[in-house]
C-alpha cells in the first residue's frame, strides 16, 4: 500500500501536485477534494473568456491536446481519486484525517492521510459598503460568475458598467467588456493611480490614456460609498464620494486574500494577514502538512521581507517543489520579485521587481529613469516603440525594478523576464549594462533595450546625467509663476517644435540637435534650460556639451514621446 496523500484544492498548486507525485511515485494513493465541480482551469484566462477571445468555457479546463480535465480525466489519466463538491471543514493532525462536508448529500467524511497538501487558493476581497449583494454585483472569483457575467452580455443585458478597483484584474476586466461588447464602461480606483504601488505614475497615465481613448474612463482617488439597487434588487447605481454612475453591471476587482482559515483552525501558523507560513520547502509548521499557491506567504527576494504574491504562474512551480519534497527530491521555492504582464487592448504592459515609490518605502535610495526606445531595428519593418522605467539604488548600484509598455508580441516580454531574472540575482545596474543579449535586425537592436536601460541609469548614478520628470515639468508650465528661471529648448526639427513655440511663446525656443556646436551661444545662460527631444537621447548628448560651457539643463525623462501616451491638458498636439 503506497503513501496517502490528500490535496485539498483544485485549481492550480493542487493539481500540479498531484500529477508530478503521481509521476515520481506512482503507487502514491493521491486524492485530490474541491468544493467546486469545476477545477484545474484557468483562472486568469477568465477576462478574456469574458471578452469573447477564448469562445467557450470549457477551453479554461481542458488540456493542450484538447481533453476535459475532468473527475474522469484525473482518475484515468493521471491516476489520482478526485472528489468534487467537497468542503473541507477541518483537519484532525492527530489521527491525521481530513474532515470533509459533502455538498451534495449534506454527509461528513473522513480522508486519512499520511502527507496533507493544503492548496486552499484566495478569496476576493468585497469592499465594506451597502449593495454589494445585489444582483449584477460580481466579484471575479471564480468560472461560474465569469460564465454568468458573459451571459449577460450576450444577452443584451448589460449597457453601463463600474470596475471598482484599477489593478490588473479591473484593467483586464474593463477591457473585456468595454471594448468587444461595447459596454459604456467607468474604472473607479481608490488610490491615486491605476496598478498602485506597482508601476510609477508616467505608466500609469500611459495605461489610463490607452483605456481612455477607447471609452473607457478612468476616476481615480475616488472612494466608493454605496452601491444602490432597484425595487427589484438588481443594481442601478455606484455612488462615490465625487459621482455617481449608472450601472447595470459592477465587477468588484479590489484584490485578493488568502484563504488560510482551515490551517489557522488546525493550529498552523498563518501571518497576520491569514497566509499560510511555510518554510523553503513549502512545509508548514507540522513537517506533514504542506501548502502552496495563492494561500501561502513568500519571500520577496529583494526585501528580504514576507509577501504575498497570488499568482497562478507561482502555484504552479511551488506545486512542483511540494511533489519533490514529498517523494523525497530536496527541492525549495525560495521567493518571488514579483513579476507581472497584462495586455491592455493593443499594447503590453508589466513589471518586475520594485517600483521607484516602494523602493524608497523599503528603504532604498532609489532613483528612476526613463527609457524610449524600440523593439528591432529602425529600418526593419513594423518597428515599435518600448518605454521602459528602470529602478536602481543609488547607494550599491544594485538594480531594483524594470516595467514598461511596449507593443504586443514577445518583444516586450523577453526584455521583462530577462529583468526578473537579473532581480533573482541582484546583480548591479554595471553588470546588467554589460549583460549579452541576442541580437538580428528583426528581433532587437544592436544595443538591447535592456542594455540602453542599464546604461541611461548608469550616467544617471554617475552624475552626467540630470533629468526633470514628465510630471515636474508638467507643473512647472501649468504654474509659471512658481518657476520662473526656465526655458524649454527643443533640440528636434523646427516642424516638431512649431505647435509648442506657438503655444507657449519665449518659454520654447528650437535649435536643432546639429546646430548646437555652432550656435550654442545663441541660448541664455541666466536660465535653466529644459532639454526637448523625442526620447531624450539628443537631450544627453546635449547637456554633456552645454555642461563644459557652464549653462544650466536638465534633460527630459523620456522625451516627447512620453507626453504623446499619456493625458496632458497643455500638450498642443501630437508631434
Amino acid at each position: 500500500m503506497g503513501m496517502k496523500v490528500v490535496i485539498i484544492g483544485a485549481v492550480a498548486a493542487g493539481p500540479k501536485t498531484a500529477c508530478r507525485l503521481k509521476r515520481l511515485m506512482p503507487d502514491a494513493q493521491i486524492t485530490m477534494i474541491d468544493q467546486d465541480d469545476i477545477i484545474s482551469y484557468g483562472g486568469c484566462g477568465i477576462p478574456y473568456y469574458v471578452s469573447g477571445d477564448v469562445p467557450d468555457d470549457s477551453e479554461l479546463y481542458s488540456t493542450n491536446f484538447h481533453m476535459i480535465r475532468d473527475v474522469n480525466f484525473f482518475k484515468n489519466a493521471k491516476g489520482v481519486e478526485l472528489k468534487t463538491k467537497r468542503k473541507a471543514i477541518g483537519i484532525d493532525r492527530k489521527k491525521k484525517v481530513v474532515i470533509a462536508k459533502n455538498l451534495e448529500t449534506g454527509k461528513e467524511e473522513e480522508f486519512p492521510y499520511d502527507k496533507l497538501v493544503l492548496a486552499t487558493g484566495s478569496r476576493p476581497n468585497v469592499i465594506p459598503v451597502k449593495g454589494v449583494d445585489l444582483d449584477g454585483v460580481f466579484t471575479i472569483s471564480n468560472l461560474h460568475k465569469a460564465i454568468e457575467i458573459r451571459k449577460r452580455l450576450t444577452q443584451g443585458k448589460v449597457e453601463k458598467a463600474v470596475v471598482i478597483g484599477g489593478g490588473a484584474i479591473g484593467i483586464e476586466m474593463a477591457d473585456a467588456i468595454g471594448d468587444l461588447w461595447g459596454v459604456e464602461t467607468k474604472i473607479v480606483e481608490f488610490m491615486p493611480q491605476l496598478l498602485p504601488k506597482v508601476v510609477n505614475n508616467t505608466i500609469s497615465l500611459m495605461i489610463q490614456k490607452k483605456l481612455e481613448d477607447h471609452n473607457i474612463k478612468v476616476y481615480t482617488s475616488e472612494t466608493v460609498k454605496s452601491i444602490e439597487g432597484d425595487e427589484n434588487g438588481h443594481v442601478k447605481k455606484v455612488i462615490t464620494d465625487k459621482h455617481e454612475f449608472d450601472a447595470d453591471l459592477v465587477l468588484l476587482a479590489t484584490g485578493v486574500r488568502p484563504r488560510g482559515e482551515l490551517a489557522k483552525d488546525a493550529g498552523l501558523a498563518v501571518s497576520s494577514y491569514g497566509a499560510i507560513v511555510v518554510n523553503q520547502r513549502m512545509q508548514t509548521s507540522d513537517p506533514d502538512i504542506y501548502a502552496a499557491g495563492d494561500c501561502v506567504e513568500v519571500i520577496n527576494l529583494i526585501t528580504g521581507k514576507k509577501a504575498y504574491a497570488p499568482m497562478g504562474s507561482l502555484a504552479n512551480r511551488q506545486g512542483r517543489v511540494v511533489a519533490n519534497n514529498i517523494a523525497g527530491i530536496p527541492s525549495v521555492f525560495d521567493g518571488v520579485v514579483g513579476t507581472f504582464i497584462t495586455q491592455v487592448f493593443d499594447i503590453s504592459v508589466g513589471a518586475t521587481g520594485l517600483s521607484v515609490e516602494l523602493a524608497q518605502q523599503e528603504g532604498f535610495d532609489a532613483e528612476s529613469v526613463m527609457i524610449v526606445t524600440l523593439n528591432k531595428v529602425h529600418f526593419m519593418p513594423e518597428h515599435a516603440p518600448l518605454y521602459v522605467n528602470i529602478i536602481v539604488d543609488k547607494r550599491t548600484r544594485r538594480f531594483l525594478g524594470f516595467q514598461g509598455v511596449g507593443p504586443m508580441g514577445d518583444s516586450f516580454l523577453a526584455r521583462l523576464n530577462a529583468a526578473a531574472t537579473a532581480l533573482k540575482f541582484k546583480v548591479t545596474i554595471d553588470e546588467l549594462s554589460t549583460v549579452e543579449l541576442a541580437y538580428a535586425p528583426p528581433f532587437a537592436t544592436p544595443v538591447d533595450c535592456l542594455n540602453v536601460a542599464a546604461n541611461v541609469a548608469e550616467n544617471l548614478l554617475n552624475g552626467m546625467l540630470k533629468l526633470i520628470t514628465p510630471q515636474e515639468f508638467s507643473e512647472w508650465i501649468e504654474n509659471p509663476s512658481l518657476h520662473e528661471d526656465w526655458i524649454a529648448l527643443d533640440v528636434r526639427e523646427e516642424q516638431s517644435a512649431k505647435p509648442f513655440m506657438e503655444a507657449f511663446g519665449p518659454r520654447w525656443i528650437c535649435l536643432r540637435y546639429d546646430k548646437i556646436r555652432s550656435e550654442y551661444h545663441k541660448l541664455p545662460k541666466d536660465k535653466t534650460l529644459i532639454l526637448v527631444c523625442s526620447s531624450g537621447t539628443r537631450s544627453y548628448e546635449v547637456q554633456l556639451f552645454l555642461d563644459t560651457l557652464g549653462y544650466k539643463s536638465l534633460v527630459l525623462d523620456g522625451g516627447m514621446a512620453v507626453f504623446n501616451m499619456i493625458p496632458c491638458p497643455w500638450y498642443p498636439k501630437k508631434s
